[in-house]
C-alpha cells in the first residue's frame, strides 16, 4: 500500500504535518482536502473569534463527503502537544471528556488536515462552561417549505426580537436552513437561557401558526412549515460555527449574513432553501470576507435579558 504524501507547512511559529492533501472530498466539485486547509487558514482571522475558548467536536470526513463520516469530541490520537484542550466532566456512565479548543491559525489547519469538514461549537466558553454566551433558534424548513416561507420566518423572529429590544444576528446553517442568534451577557445559567430561546419560539408559533411548528416527532410535522428548534440550547449542545464547511455539494459554508439577505430571500420565488444557501462556498467566502469583513463583527451585541423579558410579558401577553 503507498504511503500518503505528506509535506511539511509552516503556520505561524508551528510547523505542521500536512498528509494527503491531494485527497478529493468533494467527487462532484473536485474540491480537496488540501483546498479545505486553504480554506479554513483564509477564513482562520474572521473564523477564531467564534471558535476560540469553545470545546470542539469534529465532524470528519476522510473518505470524502459520499464516504462514512463521524463526529468525534475526544480529542484524537497524536495530538501535539501545542493544541489547547480542556476536560469536561461527565457522568458515571460517560465519563469525562478532553476536547480541542481551537485558539490559533496553527489548530485550525490541523483539524482540517484530519479531514474535519465541520466545526461544532458549545454556545460557552472555557473557563466559564456553565455560562452560555449566545443563544440561538435553529430555524429547519420541512419538506415543501419555500425560500420565501422560510425567510417570512426569519424576519418575525428579528421583528419581535426587536420589538422587546433585542438585535438578534442571522446566519445560514450551511444546509437548508437558517440560525438566528442572540448575544448574551455572560451572566445566565443554562436554564434562563433555554427557556429564553423556548419563549422566543412559542411566541413565533403564535404569530405564524400556519408556517411554523414545534413538533419534534418528523412524521408529526406540517409540509412547508419551519420547525422551531429551540431544544438545542444547553451544556454540552452545540451548533455549527459561523463560517464552517458542510459535506454537500459544492462546498457550503455557515455564513453569517445581513438581514437585507433575508429581506432579499423573501422576495424570491426560489423553492428550495438548499439552492440559495449554496451562494456561499469555499470557493467565494474568502474573497467575500477580505472585501466586506465579518457581517456580525460591528453589531455582535451582548444582551442582558431581564428588560426583553419584562418586555414580552407586556407585548406578547
Amino acid at each position: 500500500m503507498a504511503k500518503a504524501a505528506t509535506s511539511l507547512v509552516a503556520v505561524g511559529d508551528r510547523n505542521l504535518q500536512i498528509s494527503n492533501a491531494g485527497k478529493i472530498l468533494w467527487p462532484r466539485d473536485g474540491y480537496t482536502k488540501g483546498d479545505l486547509i486553504a480554506y479554513y487558514r483564509a477564513v482562520a482571522p474572521y473564523a477564531l473569534p467564534h471558535l476560540t475558548g469553545r470545546p470542539l467536536t469534529l465532524e470528519r470526513y476522510p473518505n470524502g463527503i459520499d464516504g462514512e463520516g463521524w463526529w468525534e469530541k475526544h480529542v484524537p490520537r497524536g495530538l501535539p502537544d501545542w493544541v489547547r484542550t480542556v476536560k469536561v466532566e461527565g457522568s458515571e456512565r460517560h465519563g469525562a471528556i478532553e476536547f480541542i479548543v481551537c485558539d490559533d491559525e496553527a489548530t485550525l489547519a490541523y483539524v482540517a488536515n484530519l479531514a474535519a469538514i465541520v466545526l461544532h461549537v458549545w454556545y460557552s466558553r472555557t473557563p466559564t462552561l456553565d455560562v452560555p454566551d449566545f443563544i440561538l433558534i435553529d430555524l429547519d424548513p420541512w419538506e415543501g417549505c419555500t425560500l420565501a416561507t422560510l425567510a417570512r420566518v426569519a424576519l418575525a423572529v428579528r421583528d419581535e426580537l426587536t420589538a422587546i429590544g433585542v438585535q438578534p444576528l442571522v446566519k445560514t446553517t450551511g444546509g437548508s436552513g437558517l440560525h438566528v442568534v442572540v448575544p448574551l451577557e455572560a451572566c445566565y445559567d443554562w436554564e434562563t437561557a433555554k427557556g429564553f430561546s423556548e419563549l422566543i419560539a412559542r411566541r413565533i408559533h403564535t404569530v405564524l401558526p400556519d408556517h411554523t411548528t414545534l413538533e419534534r416527532m418528523t412524521a408529526k410535522r406540517k409540509a412547508g412549515t419551519v420547525y422551531l428548534d429551540y431544544v438545542q440550547v444547553g451544556k454540552g449542545k452545540t451548533y455549527v460555527a459561523p463560517f464552517s464547511v458542510r459535506p454537500r455539494d459544492k462546498a457550503p459554508v455557515s455564513m453569517p449574513i445581513a438581514w437585507s439577505e433575508v429581506e432579499a430571500m423573501r422576495r424570491k420565488r426560489t423553492r428550495e432553501t438548499m439552492t440559495e444557501m449554496t451562494r456561499w462556498t469555499i470557493a467565494n467566502v474568502p474573497a467575500l470576507l477580505a472585501r466586506h469583513g465579518d457581517p456580525w463583527a460591528e453589531v455582535w451585541t451582548p444582551h442582558r435579558l431581564e428588560t426583553a423579558i419584562t418586555n414580552a410579558r407586556s407585548l406578547w401577553a
